[in-house]
This record gives structure tokens, sequence and C-alpha cells, in this order.
């Protein structure tokens, strides 16, 4: 079944009627997301569909993250489901870019979005691979092995190194949160 897009123009005009859930990580969510956005990241989803089958029931999804990617493959698993959800066109990152609304939340310092966490996590094992490599000439197997991971995810636009960043404490929700989350979907109060 395919996924239905809209860009951020459209989803803007309609942001009103729309229940918006943002499959980013956490931390990514604290950098800015869209206004009342509930925040299910995506290793999370599955626990969610009870919520999110209530949440579409009283009206249209929106799935977001930073580039589409995450939301489209959360839009697929939804509807396996049988949940239908659009995807926001060039995600978050688009959605800043084209000047429209965020929300951040007070007091939490928002750790690295997750793309700026790979490129660090990467190239610091590009790097220490080399630098070892000097002493050890098979580390460079380190070089060689990050670069080929990096490849893949460029192929399969998936990223494994993400996933794993995204299982780190500070990228990880809070139980409370999610039930809170949860709980808004299915007709509690807002979470936001």
């Amino acid at each position: 079944m395919a996924h239905t897009a809209l860009t951020a123009g459209q989803a803007s005009a309609r942001l009103h009627e729309l229940t918006v859930i943002d499959v980013r990580t956490p931390g990514e969510y604290a950098t800015g997301h869209l206004p009342d956005a509930h925040n299910i990241p995506l290793d999370h989803l599955d626990a969610a569909l009870p919520a999110l089958k209530v949440a579409a029931e009283r009206g249209d999804l929106l799935v977001v993250c930073a580039s589409g990617a995450r939301s489209v493959e959360a839009c697929r698993r939804l509807a396996e489901a049988g949940i239908t959800a659009a995807t926001l066109t060039g995600g978050t990152s688009t959605w800043t870019q084209l000047g429209h609304d965020v929300h951040r939340p007070a007091g939490v310092r928002a750790p690295w979005p997750m793309e700026r966490q790979v490129r660090l996590a990467a190239g610091s094992l590009v790097l220490s691979g080399l630098l070892a490599g000097r002493l050890r000439p098979g580390a460079r197997w380190i070089s060689a092995g990050v670069a080929g991971g990096l490849v893949f995810s460029a192929v399969t636009d998936t990223c494994g190194m993400a996933r794993l960043l995204a299982k780190l404490p500070y990228n990880r929700p809070k139980a409370t949160d999610l039930d809170s989350t949860l709980t808004a979907l299915s007709g509690g109060r807002p979470s936001v």
C-alpha cells in the first residue's frame, strides 16, 4: 500500500486537523518539532499501534522525522497494521527551512540531532582506525568496516549506527513520557 505524502505547505494548512506523530528519537524531538507533535520513536512504534489506531479513527495522522526516510518506514508499518497515515515530504528539515513554526521543550538541553551523532561516531572510528593503523596495520580494518557500513547505509537508506546510537540513554524516551503520549493519543489529555 502506498503512503500519502504532504508537502510542508499542505501540512501547515491542515495542521489544526492533523494528529502529528514524530518518530525521531527524544533527543532529536527536543531540538524542535512541529506544534503539538507527539513523540513516538520508530523503535517504539509497534507498542504504540493500539493508541495510533484510536487516534487515526478520530482524524488523519501525519508522521514526521528529520528527512522523511523514517516516516516513510513508519507509514509502511502503520499500513501493515491497517492504519492510514501521511508522511511529511522532506521532514522537519524542510519544515524549518521553509520557516514554519517549531516548538522546543522549555529547559531541556537537547542532544545533537541523530545525523550529527552518526557523523561524529563514524568520523571518530575512521580516524581512530587510521591512527591506530600506524602502529598496528590491522587496525585499518576499523576504517574499512565503517566505510563499508556507510556505503551500505546509503544504498539501503538505513543506518545501523543510528539505530545503535538511538539506544543510548540520552536518546531514549523515559517510560512515563511514552506512556503519557500513548494516553493522550488514546483520548486522554494532550502530552505536549
